[in-house]
Protein backbone atom coordinates (compact mmCIF):
# COMPACT_ATOMS: atom_id res chain seq x y z
CA UNK A 1 0.00 0.00 0.00
CA UNK A 2 1.63 3.48 -1.10
CA UNK A 3 1.55 6.57 1.27
CA UNK A 4 -1.79 8.04 -0.39
CA UNK A 5 -3.30 5.18 -0.70
CA UNK A 6 -3.02 4.75 3.60
CA UNK A 7 -3.76 7.87 4.19
CA UNK A 8 -7.19 7.71 2.32
CA UNK A 9 -7.91 4.16 4.07
CA UNK A 10 -7.54 6.32 7.89
CA UNK A 11 -9.76 9.02 6.47
CA UNK A 12 -11.95 6.85 6.09
CA UNK A 13 -11.07 4.35 8.91
CA UNK A 14 -10.91 1.68 6.66
CA UNK A 15 -7.20 1.13 7.34
CA UNK A 16 -5.18 -1.09 5.36
CA UNK A 17 -8.48 -2.98 4.38
CA UNK A 18 -8.96 -0.22 1.68
CA UNK A 19 -6.24 -2.04 -0.61
CA UNK A 20 -6.12 -5.35 0.98
CA UNK A 21 -2.51 -5.37 1.10
CA UNK A 22 -1.01 -5.47 4.21
CA UNK A 23 2.71 -5.34 3.35
CA UNK A 24 6.24 -6.22 5.69
CA UNK A 25 6.44 -8.78 8.33
CA UNK A 26 3.83 -9.51 11.68
CA UNK A 27 4.21 -7.14 14.45
CA UNK A 28 4.91 -7.94 18.15
CA UNK A 29 1.57 -8.91 19.43
CA UNK A 30 0.09 -9.58 15.81
CA UNK A 31 -2.08 -12.76 15.73
CA UNK A 32 -0.09 -13.86 12.77
CA UNK A 33 3.32 -14.45 15.19
CA UNK A 34 1.39 -16.14 17.87
CA UNK A 35 2.78 -19.65 18.90
CA UNK A 36 -1.03 -20.98 18.73
CA UNK A 37 -1.20 -20.97 15.11
CA UNK A 38 -1.46 -23.81 13.25
CA UNK A 39 2.73 -24.57 12.02
CA UNK A 40 1.32 -24.42 8.22
CA UNK A 41 0.65 -21.33 8.63
CA UNK A 42 3.33 -19.96 11.38
CA UNK A 43 5.66 -21.11 8.34
CA UNK A 44 4.13 -18.50 5.60
CA UNK A 45 6.38 -15.70 4.34
CA UNK A 46 5.02 -12.39 3.22
CA UNK A 47 4.16 -12.45 -0.74
CA UNK A 48 4.46 -8.70 -0.64
CA UNK A 49 7.41 -7.97 -2.61
CA UNK A 50 7.49 -6.61 -5.98
CA UNK A 51 4.29 -5.30 -5.57
CA UNK A 52 3.66 -2.48 -8.30
CA UNK A 53 0.84 0.20 -7.74
CA UNK A 54 -0.67 1.44 -10.69
CA UNK A 55 1.29 4.70 -12.26
CA UNK A 56 -0.11 7.91 -12.33
CA UNK A 57 0.83 8.00 -15.83
CA UNK A 58 -2.25 4.84 -16.26
CA UNK A 59 -4.56 7.35 -14.37
CA UNK A 60 -4.36 10.12 -16.47
CA UNK A 61 -4.89 8.13 -19.69
CA UNK A 62 -8.38 6.61 -17.85
CA UNK A 63 -9.11 10.05 -17.24
CA UNK A 64 -8.83 10.78 -20.54
CA UNK A 65 -10.34 8.09 -21.96
CA UNK A 66 -13.65 8.88 -19.71
CA UNK A 67 -13.98 11.90 -21.36
CA UNK A 68 -13.82 10.32 -24.66
CA UNK A 69 -16.92 8.48 -23.59
CA UNK A 70 -18.48 11.39 -22.28
CA UNK A 71 -18.39 13.34 -25.83
CA UNK A 72 -19.63 9.76 -27.10
CA UNK A 73 -22.32 9.51 -24.43
CA UNK A 74 -23.49 13.39 -24.83
CA UNK A 75 -22.51 13.89 -21.05
CA UNK A 76 -21.04 17.00 -19.36
CA UNK A 77 -19.68 15.94 -16.91
CA UNK A 78 -19.83 12.84 -14.32
CA UNK A 79 -20.04 12.46 -10.47
CA UNK A 80 -18.83 9.64 -8.39
CA UNK A 81 -18.59 8.98 -4.23
CA UNK A 82 -15.34 8.37 -2.92
CA UNK A 83 -15.96 4.36 -4.06
CA UNK A 84 -13.92 2.69 -6.33
CA UNK A 85 -14.44 4.43 -9.32
CA UNK A 86 -12.97 7.46 -7.79
CA UNK A 87 -10.21 5.25 -6.47
CA UNK A 88 -9.72 3.84 -9.85
CA UNK A 89 -9.72 7.53 -11.82
CA UNK A 90 -8.52 9.73 -9.22
CA UNK A 91 -6.93 7.56 -6.57
CA UNK A 92 -8.87 8.69 -3.57
CA UNK A 93 -10.94 7.01 -1.52
CA UNK A 94 -13.11 8.43 1.03
CA UNK A 95 -16.19 7.23 3.38
CA UNK A 96 -19.79 7.53 2.35
CA UNK A 97 -22.02 9.59 5.07
CA UNK A 98 -24.98 11.82 5.48
CA UNK A 99 -21.68 14.41 4.13
CA UNK A 100 -21.60 14.70 0.57
CA UNK A 101 -17.90 14.36 -0.54
CA UNK A 102 -16.90 13.65 -4.27
CA UNK A 103 -15.30 14.12 -6.97
CA UNK A 104 -16.66 15.39 -10.66
CA UNK A 105 -14.27 14.49 -14.35
CA UNK A 106 -15.91 16.79 -16.41
CA UNK A 107 -15.59 16.13 -20.58
CA UNK A 108 -13.15 18.58 -20.37
CA UNK A 109 -11.17 20.30 -18.50
CA UNK A 110 -9.40 19.16 -14.53
CA UNK A 111 -11.19 17.32 -11.57
CA UNK A 112 -12.71 19.24 -8.87
CA UNK A 113 -13.66 17.84 -5.65
CA UNK A 114 -16.78 18.76 -3.56
CA UNK A 115 -15.81 18.94 0.27
CA UNK A 116 -17.81 19.84 3.65
CA UNK A 117 -15.86 23.31 4.57
CA UNK A 118 -14.18 21.14 7.77
CA UNK A 119 -12.98 17.94 5.97
CA UNK A 120 -10.79 19.99 3.10
CA UNK A 121 -7.37 19.90 4.89
CA UNK A 122 -8.09 15.73 5.26
CA UNK A 123 -9.16 16.04 1.47
CA UNK A 124 -6.46 18.25 -0.27
CA UNK A 125 -3.66 15.59 1.34
CA UNK A 126 -5.42 13.10 -0.93
CA UNK A 127 -5.69 14.77 -3.96
CA UNK A 128 -3.64 13.36 -6.89
CA UNK A 129 -5.30 15.10 -10.14
CA UNK A 130 -6.72 18.25 -10.33
CA UNK A 131 -6.38 20.91 -7.49
CA UNK A 132 -9.70 22.51 -7.08
CA UNK A 133 -12.18 22.08 -4.17
CA UNK A 134 -15.04 23.74 -3.39
CA UNK A 135 -16.47 23.35 -0.29
CA UNK A 136 -19.86 23.85 1.67
CA UNK A 137 -20.50 24.63 5.36
CA UNK A 138 -23.23 22.68 7.28
CA UNK A 139 -26.28 24.89 6.21
CA UNK A 140 -25.33 25.37 2.45
CA UNK A 141 -26.13 22.59 -0.52
CA UNK A 142 -23.01 20.59 -1.82
CA UNK A 143 -25.27 20.01 -5.06
CA UNK A 144 -25.74 23.32 -6.00
CA UNK A 145 -21.71 22.94 -5.94
CA UNK A 146 -21.70 20.56 -7.99
CA UNK A 147 -23.79 21.67 -10.64
CA UNK A 148 -21.48 24.67 -10.59
CA UNK A 149 -18.58 22.89 -11.50
CA UNK A 150 -20.34 21.55 -14.39
CA UNK A 151 -21.59 24.02 -15.66
CA UNK A 152 -17.95 26.38 -14.80
CA UNK A 153 -16.37 23.53 -17.28
CA UNK A 154 -18.32 24.29 -20.39
CA UNK A 155 -21.67 23.08 -21.35
CA UNK A 156 -22.79 21.20 -24.56
CA UNK A 157 -25.43 18.90 -24.36
CA UNK A 158 -26.99 19.48 -20.36
CA UNK A 159 -26.00 16.11 -18.90
CA UNK A 160 -24.37 14.98 -15.69
CA UNK A 161 -23.85 11.47 -15.41
CA UNK A 162 -23.75 9.72 -12.01
CA UNK A 163 -22.14 6.73 -11.09
CA UNK A 164 -23.78 3.72 -10.17
CA UNK A 165 -22.48 3.59 -6.84
CA UNK A 166 -23.81 7.63 -5.91
CA UNK A 167 -26.80 7.30 -3.14
CA UNK A 168 -30.23 8.50 -4.78
CA UNK A 169 -30.28 11.58 -2.52
CA UNK A 170 -27.02 13.09 -4.31
CA UNK A 171 -28.09 12.33 -7.67
CA UNK A 172 -31.52 13.88 -6.60
CA UNK A 173 -30.18 16.96 -5.04
CA UNK A 174 -28.29 17.79 -8.05
CA UNK A 175 -31.22 17.23 -10.41
CA UNK A 176 -32.76 19.86 -8.33
CA UNK A 177 -29.91 22.38 -8.19
CA UNK A 178 -29.27 22.03 -12.01
CA UNK A 179 -32.07 23.51 -13.42
CA UNK A 180 -32.12 22.61 -17.27
CA UNK A 181 -30.00 19.61 -16.96
CA UNK A 182 -30.82 15.89 -17.50
CA UNK A 183 -29.05 13.17 -14.34
CA UNK A 184 -28.42 10.50 -16.54
CA UNK A 185 -26.54 6.87 -16.05
CA UNK A 186 -22.53 7.41 -15.72
CA UNK A 187 -21.90 3.23 -16.48
CA UNK A 188 -21.24 3.94 -20.29
CA UNK A 189 -18.22 5.64 -19.08
CA UNK A 190 -17.62 4.06 -15.80
CA UNK A 191 -17.99 0.74 -16.57
CA UNK A 192 -17.03 1.91 -20.70
CA UNK A 193 -12.85 2.04 -18.44
CA UNK A 194 -12.81 -0.19 -15.38
CA UNK A 195 -14.30 -3.22 -17.36
CA UNK A 196 -10.96 -3.62 -19.55
CA UNK A 197 -7.99 -4.65 -17.16
CA UNK A 198 -4.56 -3.28 -18.56
CA UNK A 199 -1.47 -5.02 -17.73
CA UNK A 200 -1.01 -3.39 -14.27
CA UNK A 201 -3.96 -4.34 -13.20
CA UNK A 202 -3.94 -8.18 -14.04
CA UNK A 203 -0.58 -8.12 -12.43
CA UNK A 204 -2.58 -6.83 -9.06
CA UNK A 205 -4.94 -9.28 -9.46
CA UNK A 206 -2.66 -12.15 -10.09
CA UNK A 207 -0.63 -11.69 -6.91
CA UNK A 208 -3.65 -11.44 -5.11
CA UNK A 209 -5.08 -14.66 -6.55
CA UNK A 210 -1.42 -16.39 -5.71
CA UNK A 211 -1.88 -15.11 -2.07
CA UNK A 212 -5.40 -16.80 -1.53
CA UNK A 213 -4.14 -19.66 -3.14
CA UNK A 214 -1.45 -19.93 -0.22
CA UNK A 215 -3.45 -18.56 2.29
CA UNK A 216 -5.97 -21.62 1.59
CA UNK A 217 -3.45 -24.29 1.15
CA UNK A 218 -2.03 -23.75 4.61
CA UNK A 219 -5.27 -23.42 6.25
CA UNK A 220 -6.96 -27.01 4.46
CA UNK A 221 -4.38 -28.64 6.53
CA UNK A 222 -5.36 -27.46 9.93
CA UNK A 223 -8.75 -29.04 8.76
CA UNK A 224 -9.97 -31.65 12.04
CA UNK A 225 -12.55 -34.07 13.07
CA UNK A 226 -15.31 -31.22 14.74
CA UNK A 227 -13.52 -27.93 14.17
CA UNK A 228 -16.34 -25.52 13.66
CA UNK A 229 -16.84 -23.15 10.64
CA UNK A 230 -15.44 -20.37 12.31
CA UNK A 231 -12.01 -21.85 13.47
CA UNK A 232 -11.48 -22.73 9.74
CA UNK A 233 -12.17 -19.01 8.80
CA UNK A 234 -10.20 -17.77 11.06
CA UNK A 235 -7.17 -19.78 9.94
CA UNK A 236 -7.68 -18.56 6.80
CA UNK A 237 -7.70 -14.96 7.62
CA UNK A 238 -4.54 -15.68 9.92
CA UNK A 239 -2.72 -16.68 7.31
CA UNK A 240 -3.66 -14.44 4.73
CA UNK A 241 -2.03 -11.91 7.48
CA UNK A 242 1.10 -14.59 7.46
CA UNK A 243 1.30 -13.40 3.84
CA UNK A 244 0.77 -9.44 4.34
CA UNK A 245 -2.67 -9.28 2.86
CA UNK A 246 -5.86 -8.76 4.37
CA UNK A 247 -8.50 -11.47 3.05
CA UNK A 248 -10.87 -14.07 4.61
CA UNK A 249 -13.21 -16.59 3.68
CA UNK A 250 -16.70 -18.13 4.44
CA UNK A 251 -17.00 -22.20 4.68
CA UNK A 252 -19.87 -24.16 4.87
CA UNK A 253 -20.07 -27.57 5.56
CA UNK A 254 -21.94 -30.55 4.73
CA UNK A 255 -25.85 -29.85 3.73
CA UNK A 256 -25.06 -26.12 4.24
CA UNK A 257 -22.80 -26.10 1.15
CA UNK A 258 -25.99 -26.71 -0.77
CA UNK A 259 -26.61 -22.83 -0.39
CA UNK A 260 -24.80 -20.90 -2.55
CA UNK A 261 -23.49 -17.97 -0.10
CA UNK A 262 -23.81 -20.31 2.69
CA UNK A 263 -26.01 -20.33 5.96
CA UNK A 264 -25.61 -18.69 9.24
CA UNK A 265 -26.27 -21.90 11.11
CA UNK A 266 -23.11 -23.20 13.08
CA UNK A 267 -21.54 -26.18 11.60
CA UNK A 268 -18.55 -28.59 12.49
CA UNK A 269 -16.50 -30.84 9.84
CA UNK A 270 -17.23 -34.33 10.19
CA UNK A 271 -15.67 -37.60 8.25
CA UNK A 272 -16.91 -37.64 4.81
CA UNK A 273 -18.37 -34.79 4.95
CA UNK A 274 -18.19 -31.58 2.02
CA UNK A 275 -16.47 -28.86 2.72
CA UNK A 276 -16.79 -25.57 0.53
CA UNK A 277 -14.50 -22.47 1.06
CA UNK A 278 -15.31 -18.94 -1.05
CA UNK A 279 -13.32 -15.61 -0.42
CA UNK A 280 -10.24 -13.73 -1.52
CA UNK A 281 -8.34 -10.75 -0.78
CA UNK A 282 -6.73 -7.70 -2.49
CA UNK A 283 -4.07 -5.91 -3.70
CA UNK A 284 -3.77 -2.22 -4.17
CA UNK A 285 -7.71 -2.85 -4.46
CA UNK A 286 -8.05 -5.27 -7.06
CA UNK A 287 -9.84 -8.67 -5.83
CA UNK A 288 -9.12 -12.23 -6.04
CA UNK A 289 -12.70 -14.57 -5.66
CA UNK A 290 -11.62 -18.28 -5.64
CA UNK A 291 -13.68 -21.01 -4.14
CA UNK A 292 -12.58 -24.96 -3.09
CA UNK A 293 -15.02 -27.86 -2.33
CA UNK A 294 -13.50 -30.88 -1.05
CA UNK A 295 -14.28 -33.36 1.51
CA UNK A 296 -12.66 -34.30 5.18
CA UNK A 297 -12.21 -38.08 4.84
CA UNK A 298 -12.82 -40.00 2.42
CA UNK A 299 -15.44 -39.33 -0.18
CA UNK A 300 -18.66 -41.16 -1.18
CA UNK A 301 -19.21 -42.23 -4.56
CA UNK A 302 -21.96 -39.54 -5.12
CA UNK A 303 -19.83 -36.72 -3.84
CA UNK A 304 -17.07 -37.86 -6.34
CA UNK A 305 -19.17 -38.25 -9.13
CA UNK A 306 -21.38 -35.01 -8.65
CA UNK A 307 -17.72 -33.25 -8.19
CA UNK A 308 -16.20 -34.23 -11.14
CA UNK A 309 -19.59 -33.32 -13.24
CA UNK A 310 -18.68 -29.48 -11.95
CA UNK A 311 -15.70 -29.53 -12.80
CA UNK A 312 -16.57 -30.84 -16.23
CA UNK A 313 -19.37 -27.35 -16.45
CA UNK A 314 -16.06 -25.00 -15.51
CA UNK A 315 -14.19 -26.62 -17.81
CA UNK A 316 -17.00 -26.18 -20.84
CA UNK A 317 -17.38 -22.31 -19.62
CA UNK A 318 -13.63 -21.61 -20.19
CA UNK A 319 -13.64 -23.60 -23.40
CA UNK A 320 -16.79 -21.19 -24.21
CA UNK A 321 -14.74 -18.11 -23.50
CA UNK A 322 -13.94 -16.78 -27.13
CA UNK A 323 -12.79 -13.59 -28.27
CA UNK A 324 -16.28 -11.52 -29.56
CA UNK A 325 -18.07 -14.17 -28.70
CA UNK A 326 -21.01 -13.23 -26.47
CA UNK A 327 -20.66 -13.62 -22.65
CA UNK A 328 -24.18 -15.67 -22.70
CA UNK A 329 -22.35 -18.40 -24.66
CA UNK A 330 -20.04 -19.05 -21.69
CA UNK A 331 -22.99 -19.64 -19.08
CA UNK A 332 -24.78 -22.02 -21.71
CA UNK A 333 -21.70 -23.95 -22.19
CA UNK A 334 -21.70 -24.78 -18.43
CA UNK A 335 -25.54 -24.76 -17.90
CA UNK A 336 -25.75 -27.89 -20.67
CA UNK A 337 -23.22 -29.74 -19.07
CA UNK A 338 -24.99 -29.82 -15.98
CA UNK A 339 -28.34 -30.29 -17.12
CA UNK A 340 -27.81 -33.32 -19.21
CA UNK A 341 -26.35 -34.44 -15.82
CA UNK A 342 -29.85 -34.48 -14.73
CA UNK A 343 -30.27 -31.47 -13.03
CA UNK A 344 -32.21 -28.43 -13.60
CA UNK A 345 -32.92 -27.47 -16.18
CA UNK A 346 -32.50 -23.63 -16.17
CA UNK A 347 -32.03 -22.16 -12.45
CA UNK A 348 -33.91 -24.70 -11.09
CA UNK A 349 -32.36 -26.94 -7.87
CA UNK A 350 -30.65 -29.28 -7.80
CA UNK A 351 -28.93 -27.99 -10.29
CA UNK A 352 -26.86 -24.39 -11.16
CA UNK A 353 -29.06 -21.66 -9.51
CA UNK A 354 -27.19 -19.05 -10.42
CA UNK A 355 -24.86 -17.02 -13.39
CA UNK A 356 -22.06 -18.78 -14.60
CA UNK A 357 -19.41 -15.98 -13.57
CA UNK A 358 -19.65 -12.28 -12.67
CA UNK A 359 -17.05 -9.50 -13.33
CA UNK A 360 -13.99 -9.19 -11.07
CA UNK A 361 -11.67 -5.99 -10.91
CA UNK A 362 -11.23 -3.77 -7.90
CA UNK A 363 -14.57 -5.04 -6.69
CA UNK A 364 -15.47 -8.52 -6.31
CA UNK A 365 -18.29 -8.70 -8.10
CA UNK A 366 -18.45 -5.77 -11.12
CA UNK A 367 -19.51 -5.64 -14.82
CA UNK A 368 -20.27 -7.63 -16.72
CA UNK A 369 -21.77 -11.31 -16.26
CA UNK A 370 -21.91 -14.76 -17.93
CA UNK A 371 -25.56 -15.37 -17.55
CA UNK A 372 -27.87 -15.50 -20.07
CA UNK A 373 -29.05 -12.77 -22.57
CA UNK A 374 -25.72 -10.92 -21.79
CA UNK A 375 -23.84 -10.20 -25.22
CA UNK A 376 -21.32 -7.89 -24.59
CA UNK A 377 -18.65 -9.70 -26.55
CA UNK A 378 -15.53 -10.88 -24.98
CA UNK A 379 -12.73 -8.55 -25.49
CA UNK A 380 -8.93 -8.36 -23.92
CA UNK A 381 -8.78 -7.22 -20.71
CA UNK A 382 -12.28 -8.39 -19.54
CA UNK A 383 -11.36 -10.64 -16.10
CA UNK A 384 -13.86 -12.95 -14.62
CA UNK A 385 -14.81 -15.82 -12.37
CA UNK A 386 -15.77 -18.96 -13.69
CA UNK A 387 -17.93 -20.34 -11.02
CA UNK A 388 -21.18 -22.84 -11.92
CA UNK A 389 -22.32 -24.95 -9.09
CA UNK A 390 -23.94 -27.93 -8.77
CA UNK A 391 -26.77 -27.57 -5.41
CA UNK A 392 -28.23 -30.76 -4.20
CA UNK A 393 -30.71 -28.78 -1.37
CA UNK A 394 -30.62 -30.85 1.73
CA UNK A 395 -27.40 -32.77 0.69
CA UNK A 396 -24.42 -30.60 -0.68
CA UNK A 397 -23.05 -28.45 -2.77
CA UNK A 398 -20.23 -28.18 -5.21
CA UNK A 399 -18.91 -25.67 -6.52
CA UNK A 400 -15.23 -24.72 -8.05
CA UNK A 401 -14.58 -20.82 -8.67
CA UNK A 402 -11.15 -19.74 -10.10
CA UNK A 403 -11.31 -16.18 -12.31
CA UNK A 404 -9.75 -15.38 -15.14
CA UNK A 405 -8.31 -12.58 -17.91
CA UNK A 406 -8.22 -12.09 -21.49
CA UNK A 407 -5.09 -10.75 -23.33
CA UNK A 408 -4.91 -11.01 -27.38
CA UNK A 409 -4.47 -14.78 -27.41
CA UNK A 410 -7.95 -15.47 -25.83
CA UNK A 411 -8.68 -16.57 -22.03
CA UNK A 412 -6.15 -17.54 -18.89
CA UNK A 413 -6.77 -18.48 -15.53
CA UNK A 414 -5.66 -16.86 -12.96
CA UNK A 415 -4.90 -19.80 -11.15
CA UNK A 416 -4.62 -23.91 -11.78
CA UNK A 417 -7.97 -25.41 -11.25
CA UNK A 418 -8.63 -28.40 -8.81
CA UNK A 419 -8.09 -31.62 -9.96
CA UNK A 420 -10.15 -33.76 -8.03
CA UNK A 421 -12.14 -33.91 -5.02
CA UNK A 422 -9.12 -34.78 -2.71
CA UNK A 423 -6.99 -32.29 -4.47
CA UNK A 424 -8.23 -28.87 -4.15
CA UNK A 425 -5.12 -27.56 -5.33
CA UNK A 426 -3.33 -27.72 -8.82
Amino acid sequence: MNRREFLGAAAIGAGAAAAGCVGGTPAAGDSTASSDLPEAIRALTPMTDGIVPIADDERRARIEKAQKLMAEQKIDAIFMEGTASSFYFANMRWGQSERTFGVVIPARGELAYVCPQFEEDRARELITFGDEVRTWEEHESPFALIAGIVQDRGVQHHRIGMEERVRFFIADGVRKAAAGFEVVDATPVTAGCRIYKSKAEIALMQRANDATIAAYQAAFTTMREGMTQGELSANIAAAFRALGFDGGASVQVGEWSALPHGSITPQKITEGGIVMVDGGTGCEGYRSDITRTTVFGTPTPRQIEVWNKELEAQNAAFAAMTLGEPCESVDAAARAVIVAAGFGPDYKVPGLPHRTGHGIGLEGHEWTNFTRGNMTPMAPGMCFSDEPMIAIPGEFGIRLEDCVYFDEEGAHFFTKQSVAIDQPFG
